[in-house]
């Protein structure tokens, strides 16, 4: 088949106009056109009052070498690339010994699916519950301010991820094709078929459910075990290889491949491995604020009149300003028509993230607005940024009131830098609540300097953006992993054979598709690795 990039059309054209642009563009006669599919649909709105769409289109025509040969050197036009998943390898029919996955969060799960569909047969072990369990619990912080350190936004099944936005795009490499090894499972999975198409894919958190369960079926189907309530307090770690893991119960799991994707808040895990001696250094992530303005204001800034076409949905953003200071400050996790949620992982903490359901209906859209920091930030040990993010996040909790409540500010009086104490016609969606507050004392002082000098940068963007009303809720300390637990070109730490650090806890991924497409590649090392060890691990 033959692919074409880049072909576009207006935004309300009938579907006969796509064949004709076809046509058009090859130069070919309706009987040469045999089929067409679309790759990727997505919308070009840099002119708002002709925003078009983009099409990558892949072709089945009579005459595939003619029309090669004519536009080689056309970059729109090419081959459509083998995108089908091919296994690496297949277990043998007896297994000594099976490979343990830490966590289900989007990697945990892939390294799983992956490996079962391999006939591996893994033993998945998760610290928190079942996903409609866990959301019971996350729902009882989020209305009646009842807190689970085992159960909640960070610790569950289907990980952090199952409470965001549900973002399927993502900017990393990927000539394999892996993304689309991704949304093919959540598709067999119940996503809605057009995360295949769409350039910017998202599913929500309802959605996300019923996915995680059915992938826990399939994985299960073919082998695998999932255990629930079950957090790893040690690894057996011997002469420089693991040997198995020990439960929080006193259960005692033999293995020698052990996937580690606890996720970007497993803190107690972290310090577990240190203690250990499993390497591991410090590296650099962000914090801020959430900030909600109404979605309305960002449809009509980025799509002008046609602002609510049901093609475009809810409009996004993404912005960056570099600051006088040397800071960067950037929109982070941009949540079209969605929530602010609480989001801490330990008790007696206030942390900030966002969610949106499919429909992205809600009022407001909201976004992360942080500063990047690096370990100069937070000299010291390689758990410094840890204890960095505590303090903060222990910080909001007292400014929140010491009951779940976050803290938060209007924009107009963030920047005037006075205390607010009457909200606008910017409703906060976060709940248990917020307090009014003065931010100020909430982040470092060059963090608050940056956002100041920020925010009135960005409404020249989006204007309105420094809306006196707008509301910042505090505080934004999660947005990656404060460690990496650094592998080698085998996946597998660099001081302990057996032990495969993976996706965004380890430092390896950031969002959904880049963490399951970590853990389909950990997963297709731990198999390559079984098959030719010679620890005896296998039996034929």
């Amino acid at each position: 088949m033959l692919r074409i990039t880049e072909l576009k059309l207006p935004l309300d054209h009938p579907e006969s106009m796509i064949k004709t642009a076809i046509l058009n563009r090859l130069g070919i006669s309706a009987e040469e056109l045999i089929t067409y599919t679309i790759f990727r649909q997505g919308h070009d709105a840099r002119k708002r009052d002709a925003i078009s769409l983009i099409y990558t289109l892949d072709i089945e025509t009579t005459n595939e070498q003619g029309i090669l040969t004519r536009f080689k050197d056309d970059p729109h036009i090419s081959l459509t690339p083998d995108a089908t998943y091919h296994f690496v390898a297949r277990a043998p029919k007896y297994l000594a010994m099976r490979p343990i996955v830490i966590g289900t969060g989007p990697c945990g799960l892939f390294a799983g699916l992956i490996l079962a569909q391999m006939g591996f047969r893994p033993i998945i072990l998760e610290r928190g519950k079942a996903v409609r369990e866990r959301t019971k619990d996350t729902f009882g912080l989020w209305r009646k301010g009842i807190f689970n350190p085992e159960s909640n936004v960070q610790f569950g099944e289907g990980g952090a991820g199952t409470f965001s936005d549900g973002k399927l795009h993502t900017g990393i490499k990927d000539p394999h094709h892996y993304g689309r090894k991704v949304l093919t499972e959540f598709v067999k999975a119940g996503a809605p078929p057009e995360i295949l198409h769409v350039s910017k894919p998202h599913i929500g958190t309802f959605k996300l459910v019923s996915m995680v369960e059915q992938m826990r079926a399939t994985i299960e189907s073919l082998g695998g075990e999932i255990r629930f309530k079950s957090r790893v307090d040690k690894l057996d770690i011997d002469k420089g290889q693991v040997r198995g893991v020990l439960l929080a119960s006193g259960e005692f799991i033999p293995g020698n491949h052990t996937v580690l994707a606890v996720g970007h808040s497993a803190r107690d895990t972290f310090k577990m491995l240190y203690e250990q001696g499993v390497y591991i250094e410090a590296k650099p992530f962000s914090i801020g604020f959430r900030i909600e303005h109404p979605q309305s204001l960002i449809d009509t800034c980025r799509f002008g009149a046609h602002a609510g076409h049901p093609v475009l949905g809810a409009a996004d953003y993404k912005l960056v300003h570099h600051c006088r200071n040397g800071r960067s400050v950037y929109s982070f996790c941009m949540c079209p028509g969605g929530t602010v949620v609480a989001a801490t992982s330990e008790t007696g903490l206030v942390v900030t993230n966002g969610m949106s359901q499919y429909s992205r209906n809600e009022r407001n859209a909201n976004s992360g607005i942080v500063v990047g920091i690096t370990p100069d930030d937070y000299p010291g040990h390689p758990l410094a940024g840890i204890d960095f993010q505590r303090r903060l996040e222990a910080n909001a909790f007292k400014l929140g009131g010491e009951n779940y409540a976050a803290p938060a500010q209007l924009v107009g009086d963030f920047l005037l830098k006075r205390p607010s104490s009457v909200l606008g016609k910017v409703y906060p969606s976060y709940t248990p609540g917020v307090r009014l507050v003065d931010l100020s004392s909430a982040l470092p002082s060059y963090a608050i300097a940056a956002i100041c000098e920020a925010i009135p940068a960005f409404d020249k963007k989006i204007p309105g953006f420094a809306r006196a009303d707008a509301v910042l809720t505090g505080v934004e300390t999660r947005t990656s992993s404060p460690v990496r637990i650094k592998r080698n070109e085998y996946y597998q730490s660099v001081n302990v054979k057996g032990l495969y650090p993976a996706g965004e806890g380890a430092g390896y991924a950031g969002g959904i598709l880049s963490a399951a497409v970590d853990g389909i590649k950990v997963a297709e090392a731990v198999a390559l690795n079984m098959l030719s060890s010679s620890d005896k691990n296998l039996a034929d």
